[in-house]
């Protein structure tokens, strides 16, 4: 097996996903290099199907007043498969979310016949941008899945008669509320959008200050076993998978549990998904994926919350920490929240800014790339839908090239075999020197050493005495770097 290729991004570089020399990668170590990265093939776990991104009403108002080729910029940057992110997914929003312009709802008014109902408001910002993202994988020979959330009923079907601040949908109209997602999904499909994945509620455990509604675990397999799935059943919407939970890892095992303890939640129940603001917990998701291999499980939001970080390198590195922990712990489409915001993290209409991998100065008509945005593309470019992952791991002795000490919270690594035969390895740095390391790969016939193509010449460019054909392979990530390599 030969390493083929090497992308990088590092810190304090010009690199940006950047093919490397892999000459350049070898280390010059002479040494005991007490660190170990090793593959191994004859492991394999659950498929991946990819990444994606949110097309909420504010990132569709920023992405409108930017000069259409701006536009397009940012749409290919993130669904172009060949030149951008090769997002496969994108998430919607019914009804107003917290980044949309203010509270709003496709029936404002008591309508239980719902012949009032409106897509005006949807098709001013986020139909159009649903659209030119599909055109925009379409035309690089891909398509695009879009998954349907709402945060809030209307006021009127609400227990608090208020689109924020939590409250419960009234028992009346949980069947008139199935047939309001019936309604949506219906609309979009006449636009050219079909859905197919729905979450119940977005955060249903959260009473926010903006659009967010309250169900306990027992609500969220009632309504899906009772009203929501049989209406997609009645409407021929049969193929629209249902999600539970949507909310973050900390309680996701229970409620999963719970939801599923109501009569009938089974047959609907496709997955449970996820979000990362209570932290890391990823034995909760690794547990589900092992107790309930026919649960699917997404991760459908992540931000870095309290404003921009124009510039700031750490947020690549969060992002790069949560998806290869995701990856590992049985996670099988990564979705990222808003695509595009203004420098300002909005707009949202209760002043809750957060952060995104591409920000616009709408005065400059510019976008601005994040470190998180190239960190996505490590994964995103380079794990191709059905890619099967493999186990790799870094074991030490000791923490050399670490500043923390704690030599697996600053060094990461994750692996997939792609359906045309390709391995991907990708490797993450969070320290401030370089880090060394022998790379071994696990086959079912025992360890093997790694070769690099065009070893000879790699061999006299690196000016390595230890690069002997028979010596092991050290290789080196530098400083604040994310490492993505190609071996076949």
């Amino acid at each position: 097996m030969k390493i083929e290729r090497i992308f990088e991004t590092a810190k304090d570089t010009n690199e940006r996903i950047s093919e490397i020399n892999v000459s350049e990668r070898i280390a010059n170590a002479s040494g005991w290099i007490p660190t170990t990265l090793t593959l191994d093939v004859s492991k394999t776990f659950q498929s991946f199907e990819g990444f994606g991104g949110a097309l909420t009403e504010s990132s569709g108002y920023v992405l409108s007043r930017l000069p259409a080729e701006v536009r397009q910029q940012a749409i290919d940057a993130y669904y172009n498969t060949k030149t951008g992110n090769a997002y496969r997914f994108a998430r919607v929003h019914m009804n107003s979310c917290d980044f949309s312009l203010e509270n709003w709802a496709c029936l404002p008014e008591r309508d239980e016949s719902l012949e009032s109902f409106s897509m005006e408001r949807t098709d001013k910002y986020i139909t159009p941008l649903a659209s030119d993202v599909k055109k925009a994988a379409q035309a690089s020979d891909s398509d695009v899945r879009f998954l349907l959330s709402p945060w809030s009923p209307p006021t009127w079907m609400k227990d608090n008669n208020d689109m924020n601040h939590g409250g419960h949908l009234l028992p009346q109209y949980w069947e008139l509320w199935a047939k309001y997602f019936v309604k949506f999904i219906q609309k979009m499909s006449e636009r050219g959008i079909k859905i197919s994945f729905v979450t119940i509620q977005n955060e249903p455990a959260a009473v926010q200050t903006w659009d967010s509604c309250e169900y306990s675990a027992t609500d969220e397999g009632k309504f899906a076993a009772e009203y929501l799935g049989p209406a997609f059943e009645a409407a021929g919407l049969s193929d629209v998978k249902i999600y539970i939970w949507d909310h973050n890892r900390d309680l996701a095992l229970e409620r999963l549990e719970e939801s599923l303890a109501v009569p009938g939640a089974d047959k609907y129940v496709a997955g449970l998904a996820f979000h990362w603001y209570s932290g890391d917990q990823y034995e909760n998701i690794k547990a589900i994926a092992e107790k309930y291999p026919d649960i699917d499980l997404i991760f459908t939001e992540g931000c870095i919350e309290g404003g921009p970080r124009n510039g700031a390198w750490f947020t690549g590195e969060r992002y790069a920490h949560n998806i290869i922990n995701d990856l590992r712990s049985g996670c099988t489409k990564w979705i990222d929240w808003n695509i595009v915001l203004d420098m300002q993290g909005g707009p949202n209409h209760v002043g809750n800014y957060c952060d995104a991998p591409i920000l616009a100065d709408e005065a400059e008509g510019k976008l601005y790339f994040q470190s998180s945005f190239f960190y996505i593309g490590h994964f995103s470019r380079f794990i191709q839908p059905g890619a099967v992952r493999l186990n790799s791991d870094f074991f030490s002795w000791m923490t050399p090239a670490t500043v923390s000490g704690h030599l697996r919270d600053e060094a990461e690594t994750l692996a997939f075999k792609n359906p045309d035969g390709t391995i991907i390895l990708i490797v993450t740095n969070r320290t401030e020197a370089n880090l060394l390391f022998e790379f071994k790969i696990q086959t079912e016939n025992g360890s093997q050493r790694a070769d690099i193509r065009d070893w000879e010449k790699a061999r006299t460019e690196a000016n390595s005495n230890s690069a002997s054909e028979s010596a092991p392979l050290y290789l080196k990530c530098p400083p604040r770097a994310i490492q993505t390599w190609i071996l076949k």
